[in-house]
């Protein structure tokens, strides 16, 4: 009962509650509502010039003797739409306008059915079987355009109050003389009112009203949970490659540990120097500066080389060439952003001491490639999605040769050989053949690409 009691007040109140819900994602919701309300007034504007131009060359009815109450309707109707819509780019319409603007639009409608027993001169019981009634489901619809089904709810009530105030006032206009019958064909024929079919038209319009609100209802429970996704994949966008972003929101079933696929990759592992005994001398603040200043630059770097960023490990950095998407160039694009990253850092070290950074900031990269596996591992409450390979683990150790190669980017002669035959073109590269690399099980014949 308390579950029941909770769902209709919150149908009153326009939707479900949106506590819980990221401030970001309230900011779009709301930003959705006011371009909803900036469209229910051109929709609005684009009606009422539609049924002026049908006004203007139809060829009018006949027998009407009184006052034409309809280019006056109209041409009201008009100029406040015209003022709503450009409020609507002024500001935020409040609320409280909100439901002024459905009563007012009730209010004509309503007042233009009534004034045609005056312009035909015939009894008040005449305006009840004028189509015009036709033109409330209209308004109610236009109120669902905004995904808020308490307008919906106004529209619907106001236009009910209103038609009950003509079949009142239709009945009490002339009590010497009651109208009432329930002859249904003296109802057609005749100035009479059959209670039952106002009552049935009364009945279609709440009908039709609390139809549609729930269904706005239902549209805006799903339009919270859309605008929630779509934030928490933008938000994984930023946190993974797009490519990967894409896979795990695209996936046709949900991801499981263990899945992936295997391709010839390129791995690059840049690490900056004593960058652990030079930040323990450094606030938290100036230490985090730094890195966004060398992250920047070297993500901008990769990026443009056809790079991923796999995950940033403190100061180093794991990048992946044609891992996430297979690639003709791969070892020939990792090595060309390698001597790229270490050259700009060298060359941009104002930025890096204004951040804070004391002395120059030295980077080292060692490139690998070979067979990797990119996919998901981890367990069913907590997954990661990474790359791992023999060049995985080649790539980090041939980076911690850099230190005793007294260099700054090198790789094996292997990768260099594939980056060559891809168009990569070295320049002053020094072989350094058979060389011990710790944690590896045999000599590596290395490349040096920058040297300090």
């Amino acid at each position: 009962m308390a579950k029941a009691r909770n769902l209709f007040l919150s149908f009153l109140r326009g939707g479900p509650p949106e506590t819980g819900l990221p401030e970001r994602v309230r900011v779009e919701i709301h930003q959705r509502e006011i371009a909803s309300e900036r469209l229910i007034g051109w929709v609005q504007l684009a009606i009422v010039l539609f049924f002026s131009s049908l006004y203007a060359i139809a060829p009018r009815a006949e027998g009407g003797s009184g006052f034409n109450f309809v280019p006056l309707a109209l041409g009201s109707y008009f100029l406040f739409t015209v003022l709503r819509l450009v409020l609507s780019y002024r500001f935020e319409l409040p609320n409280w306008y909100l439901y002024l603007s459905i009563l007012v639009d009730m209010a004509l409608l309503v007042g233009l059915i009534f004034s045609f027993h005056i312009q035909y001169g015939q009894h008040p019981t005449f305006y009840l079987k004028t189509p015009t009634l036709m033109y409330v489901f209209i308004f109610i619809a236009l109120r669902a355009l905004r995904f808020d089904q308490r307008f919906v709810l106004a529209s619907g009530l106001v236009a009910v109050t209103g038609w009950l105030g003509l079949v009142a006032y239709a009945v009490l206009a002339d009590m010497d003389r009651m109208r009432v019958t329930r002859n249904y064909v003296e109802y057609l024929t005749g100035n009479t009112i059959l209670i039952g079919a106002e009552l049935d038209k009364t009945m279609v319009i709440l009908t039709v009203t609390v139809v549609l609100g729930a269904a706005l209802y239902r549209g805006r429970l799903m339009l919270f949970d859309a605008i929630r996704q779509q934030a928490a994949v933008a938000d994984l966008r930023r946190f993974f490659a797009p490519e990967v972003a894409d896979s795990i929101t695209e996936a046709p079933t949900v991801l499981q540990a263990g899945q992936g696929k295997t391709r010839e990759a390129t791995i690059l592992y840049l690490d900056i120097r004593s960058f652990t005994s030079t930040a323990e001398a450094m606030t938290p603040e100036k230490v985090m500066a730094v890195l966004a200043v060398y992250q920047e630059l070297a993500l901008e770097i990769i990026r443009e080389e056809g790079g991923r960023i796999d995950k940033f490990l403190g100061d180093g950095i794991l990048a992946t060439f044609g891992a996430l998407r297979s690639s003709g160039s791969h070892a020939a694009d990792a090595l060309r952003a390698m001597c790229r990253v270490v050259d700009v850092v060298e060359k941009r070290q104002a930025a890096f001491q204004s951040a804070g950074w004391p002395g120059d900031l030295v980077v080292g990269g060692a490139a690998a490639a070979g067979m990797v596996t990119v996919g998901t591992v981890g367990s069913a409450d907590r997954l990661e999605f990474t790359v791992i390979g023999d060049a995985v683990n080649r790539a980090a150790k041939l980076e911690d040769m850099n230190k005793v190669e007294q260099s700054r980017a090198l790789t094996d002669r292997a990768t260099f050989d594939l980056a060559v035959h891809q168009n990569y073109v070295a320049e002053d590269a020094l072989a350094r053949p058979a060389k011990t690399v710790p944690g590896l099980a045999h000599p590596v014949d290395l490349v040096i690409l920058a040297s300090r």
